[in-house]
């Protein structure tokens, strides 16, 4: 069996297992005002944008209606507006910083269709890069992020 050793990783598990907090992560994450420790990247009248701390790819970030709901036909028509604008703002920021080759953009709407979280809607913004797909995931069923959390937290922060 082969080892990817990633010593890092334990204070979070550490955290994650004694952390079983009720109710909405990303109602907690919108309340909490310790933006950088949810690095939570810019926030808005209806909307705020974070990183995902699973990410797909290096630069992963997420768009989240402030309000708590399941779907997109429960927005109104104010915070659907101020959501894409907020998805072109981040894509511009991530093309400045992080200069990818493209994006996925994209709603997983529904358990199956892929929603981590389900009962909150939310947008994701993945930076792509050309190679960025490499044998990893096909030989190890393993994905490499070249950065850590915090230090993209801190490029995308930066001189905003």
């Amino acid at each position: 069996m082969d080892r990817l050793w990633a010593p890092w990783r334990l204070p979070y598990m550490k955290k994650a297992s004694k952390n079983k907090e009720k109710g909405c992560l990303f109602c907690r994450k919108y309340k909490s005002k310790k933006d950088s420790t949810n690095y939570v990247i810019e926030r808005r009248k209806h909307s705020f944008a974070l990183l995902n701390i699973y990410p797909y790819n290096n630069g992963h970030c997420m768009v989240v209606p402030k309000r708590h709901v399941k779907d997109l036909d429960q927005l109104q028509d104010c915070e659907l507006l101020e959501m894409m604008q907020l998805v072109v703002a981040m894509k511009k920021r991530l093309k400045k910083k992080l200069n990818p080759h493209g994006f996925n953009i994209g709603i997983n709407c529904g358990l199956v269709a892929g929603a981590g979280i389900e009962n909150h809607i939310h947008l994701h913004i993945v930076p792509r890069w050309n190679g960025d797909t490499n044998c990893m995931p096909v030989f190890a069923d393993l994905k490499v992020i070249p950065q850590s959390l915090d230090a993209l937290y801190k490029v995308l922060t930066k001189n905003r």
